[in-house]
């Protein structure tokens, strides 16, 4: 048995690089999923196909990060226990969670196929788009056991404090991605359906490679076939953990989607812009978004040790490395967002639409550089329903709100409706702002940084 990597002690912030390089690859990859059918798509493809890539993708994302959320419920127990000093709990931890989990692969299997449709009309799909939505939604979602899979098996390594091995599985999954949309799409002219094949298989692929590694692999805790059942007391933790993180990214994701239906109604040009601008979108917030997945296995680790200090420390470590390479990204999308957005399609009317949104998205890079190190900080303190509280308010009190009321100015301006976006991320920052204060009158007491 290998001796289990730990954030209690030595340095903070060399660690926590090291520690979020990694995941920030492997999220970086595991969003050129998406990003490249897209962008094959976009190459080889029509309007159409980039419009029902685009919203399927939107709805598949918004479900993947349900599934991913609520996983984080094991790697902040399994993290605890490690802090805590009792790592051989793990294997009931990692083996309640399969059970858990499965049920759900199961559930998502059977419903995302048979509600595939009733998605693409929520989502106002354009007309001409509308049965390609539906395709790939359908596909995507008979492989939502892989989907599922890899999420936990990701979930369980950033526990135990490994972040490299999913980035390896990723990047292999990636390879396979690229290979089988060229093949598809490029050679085979399958469009939506071919991207969205390729997306199973790659995920597939990931999932098999993780499994046997995993198999291969020592562990800081002991683990058997025996471990694998509903343990009740595991199970009720894990949920009640990754619940409020889950329903928190749901609604979230589902605000996103209105806006996204809201920009649909405005026809076919605007459709795919906003399509590909969330694609852009979605790479520029890797590096927050890794932090925040950092923040919360690290504080968890300290938390469990009593060293709320030395978790603090982190957090402002983590805020100020995401403020410096923020400010380029914002500096980089404001300007020059028509090449970025010029990777993923080659009509000029999308590119525009498309520049003209992501305006709005680079002043959120300079806030949520602050929101995400937040929410993996509080994630990883356990104050998960605070998170889920913060996220709602953002979503449903200001981003709709704000996108609904600048859909309707004559003319619609891209820009207005995107800035629904920062808006939302100011008020959950003060709000973050606030919970900190309180979380150091809670936890303040606790060890020495060291």
């Amino acid at each position: 048995m290998q001796q289990n990597n730990t954030f209690t002690s030595g340095r903070i912030l060399s660690p926590l690089i090291r520690f979020m390089l990694p995941v920030f690859f492997a999220m970086f990859l595991q969003s050129m999923y998406g990003a490249v059918d897209l962008l094959i798509v976009g190459q080889f493809g029509s309007s159409m196909d980039v419009s029902a890539v685009s919203t399927g993708s939107q709805v598949m994302m918004t479900l993947t990060n349900l599934v991913s959320s609520f996983a984080m419920g094991t790697t902040i127990l399994l993290g605890q226990r490690i802090g805590e000093g009792r790592a051989r709990e793990g294997g009931g931890v990692v083996g309640s969670s399969i059970c858990l989990f499965g049920a759900i692969a199961l559930v998502f299997t059977v419903l995302i196929p048979v509600m595939a449709g009733r998605m693409s009309a929520v989502m106002n799909a354009p007309e001409e788009a509308y049965q390609a939505t539906v395709s790939y939604i359908r596909i995507c979602g008979l492989g939502s056991v892989f989907i599922i899979a890899y999420n936990l098996i990701g979930s369980i390594f950033r526990g135990i404090g490994d972040s490299r091995t999913p980035l390896m599985t990723v990047a292999i999954a990636c390879i396979c991605n690229i290979a089988g949309d060229l093949l598809l799409v490029a050679v085979f002219h399958m469009g939506t359906a071919g991207a969205a094949i390729a997306t199973v298989l790659a995920q597939a692929a990931s999932v098999i490679i993780s499994l046997k590694i995993l198999s291969r692999k020592a562990l800081p805790f002991h683990f058997e076939r025996s471990d694998i059942r509903f343990e009740k007391t595991v199970i009720r933790k894990v949920t009640w953990l990754g619940l409020p993180i889950a329903l928190q990214d749901l609604l979230v994701g589902i605000s996103f989607l209105v806006l996204q239906a809201i920009v649909n109604g405005l026809g076919l040009i605007p459709s795919a812009g906003i399509g590909v601008a969330e694609r852009v979108c979605g790479f520029i917030m890797l590096i927050p978004a890794a932090f925040m997945q950092a923040m919360a296995a690290f504080v968890a680790q300290n938390i469990g040790a009593g060293k709320y200090l030395r978790a603090r420390q982190a957090l402002l470590y983590a805020i100020g490395v995401s403020f410096v390479l923020a400010f380029v990204m914002f500096a980089v999308t404001f300007w020059r967002g028509d090449l970025l957005a010029g990777i993923f399609s080659n009509d000029a009317l999308v590119i525009s639409a498309a520049a003209e949104y992501l305006k709005a998205y680079a002043i959120d890079c300079l806030l949520t550089c602050f929101l995400f190190c937040f929410i993996g900080f509080f994630n990883g303190l356990g104050m998960t329903r605070f998170v889920m509280i913060q996220g709602i308010v953002g979503a449903f009190l200001i981003r709709i709100p704000v996108a609904f009321l600048m859909s309707r100015e004559v003319p619609v301006s891209m820009f207005h409706i995107g800035l629904a976006t920062p808006c939302s991320t100011v008020v959950q920052v003060i709000l973050c702002l606030i919970c900190f204060a309180y979380a150091n009158r809670k936890f303040g007491t606790g060890k020495k940084a060291d």
